[in-house]
């Protein structure tokens, strides 16, 4: 049964051969497209949208600008994230020189003796024959790649590394993207302080007058413990958002790649968010080719595909030529002379598996195996990123229509406000309507700086489910297939 199963497989391997099919395993095509003509919740887009390299340039803030460039400079995560990098392309080395013939150079010196009494020695008299010996000489050895095993091999190895260049790539989207959410909702917080800055003051005026009216027996106690009520839940809020603020700049330290006791960003008093900008949205048939974790998924698909093929040369017989040439004496101003040479070319050595208990076939169905896996991950991967984008889509949607009803929420709270405080002075009403506008006032205000830093946020969020820019380099730009219509 081993004789017929080395026969069959020698000539399938010759069938091979005189084919001219010579490289075991199938070549990688790229996963079939998204076929959605566009993004539920987009509007107005173009397979031609994307944004640039630096996609934070897109805010208009220098302060942001500075803190991503610190950030790529300096963050430990994209350090590590390079290295993954080098050893991957390292490693590529390593798989490349299995295809290249191997040239050793060696040099001895030793010294022998024969025994008298062997046969040799007999032979000769009983003689012994003892001396040094020197050699110098170089070794030759070469597999041919006949049927293409070490071929994908090699092929793996690239698409390992080009899955690692896209794993730091994301990892790098992933920091600027993080970095630009820290620093709006740090924004948003300066806005908030400075909104309850406002309101503490308001407060403690209101607090002033109304000890004063006490004073004048124009009111009674119960309006003083509510004022001064009001004054200390605003120095609460106050120091409540400080405590946020404070833990958000610690964290944006850490993705600088500065130390937390450090300030990395100072309170700008009275600051306005400004208004999100318009993020382009290109078609989901594009998305593919705009996200470093979509090109990693691909690229690992293909060193998967790849393997199959390594798998399935361990069936085939595997051709190495070997050689040698060098000097060899027993002196060593003679070592250099002609009579000195060694020479010796092959053998040209076949090897051929028989019996391996099933290691082989196994191997190749746990190969097989990983790149269905592969390929289930990929399409998981690929539908949650389409799932990013419509959710971050449809939050800029409803945050911008929720910043519209807000404003004429904020607008009608202070003038309730302005009303209250009125009736109040010409004692029409009491002052519970006072606070009680006042609180009503106040969150309004909050609020409307609250949905401002989240519009702020949804536009970090768009462009980093788009890819924030990211343009693939090299082989990576080869890995994303087709759109849909065009392949069909």
């Amino acid at each position: 049964m081993f004789i017929k199963q080395t026969i069959s497989i020698a000539v399938a391997s010759a069938v091979l051969l005189l084919s001219g099919c010579a490289t075991v395993g199938t070549d990688f095509k790229a996963p079939q497209n998204v076929a959605d003509a566009s993004f539920r919740h987009a509007v107005g887009t173009s397979d031609s949208a994307h944004l640039p390299q630096q996609w934070w340039s897109v805010f208009g803030d220098d302060t942001l600008n500075g803190l991503e460039q610190q950030a790529l400079r300096d963050s430990p995560t994209v350090k590590a994230a390079a290295q993954r990098l080098l050893q991957a392309e390292a490693q590529l080395g390593v798989v490349r020189a299995s295809d290249r013939p191997q040239l050793n150079v060696s040099t001895g010196i030793s010294n022998s003796r024969t025994s008298a009494n062997t046969s040799q020695g007999i032979a000769l008299g009983r003689r012994a024959i003892d001396g040094n010996n020197y050699s110098l000489g170089t070794s030759f050895s070469y597999e041919l790649d006949l049927l293409g095993r070490v071929k994908r091999s090699i092929e793996a190895a690239d698409a390992q590394a080009l899955a690692a260049q896209a794993d730091r790539d994301g990892v790098m989207l992933v920091l600027t993207s993080q970095v630009a959410t820290t620093y709006w909702q740090l924004r948003g917080l300066d806005t908030e302080i400075a909104i309850l800055r406002g309101a503490l003051a308001s407060r403690r005026e209101s607090e002033e007058l109304v000890n004063a009216r006490f004073d004048a027996g124009l009111t009674n106690e119960l309006d003083t413990a509510r004022a001064r009520i009001e004054r200390a839940n605003a120095e609460a809020d106050l120091e409540e958002v400080q405590r946020q603020r404070n833990g958000l700049e610690h964290g944006l330290a850490v993705l600088l790649g500065a130390s937390p006791s450090t300030t990395v960003l100072q309170a700008v008093p009275g600051a306005t968010l400004p208004q999100p900008p318009a993020i382009p949205v290109g078609l989901p048939a594009s998305l593919l080719g705009q996200r470093p974790d979509l090109a990693a998924s691909v690229a690992t698909l293909k060193a998967a595909n790849a393997n199959i093929g390594v798998a399935e040369g361990a069936f085939y017989p595997s051709v190495s030529l070997t050689g040698n040439f060098g000097f060899a004496s027993e002196s060593l101003s003679e070592i250099a002379k002609g009579g000195s040479r060694t020479f010796s070319a092959g053998p040209l050595a076949l090897s051929l598996p028989v019996f391996d208990g099933g290691r082989n076939k196994a191997n190749l169905k746990l190969a097989q195996s990983r790149y269905d896996e592969a390929i289930a991950n990929h399409q998981g991967k690929l539908l949650t990123a389409l799932r990013e984008v419509e959710d971050a889509l449809s939050d800029v949607q409803q945050r911008q229509q929720q910043g519209k009803v807000q404003a004429v929420s904020r607008e009608a709270a202070a003038r309730a406000y302005l009303v209250a405080s009125a009736r109040y002075e010409r004692g029409l009403s009491t002052y519970l309507d006072v606070t009680d506008a006042q609180r009503s006032s106040l969150t309004a205000d909050r609020a409307a700086a609250q949905i401002d830093t989240q519009r702020l946020l949804a536009a970090v969020a768009v462009a980093r489910a788009l890819g924030a820019g990211w343009q693939p380099q090299g082989g990576l730009a080869q890995l994303a297939p087709a759109p849909a219509s065009a392949a069909n």
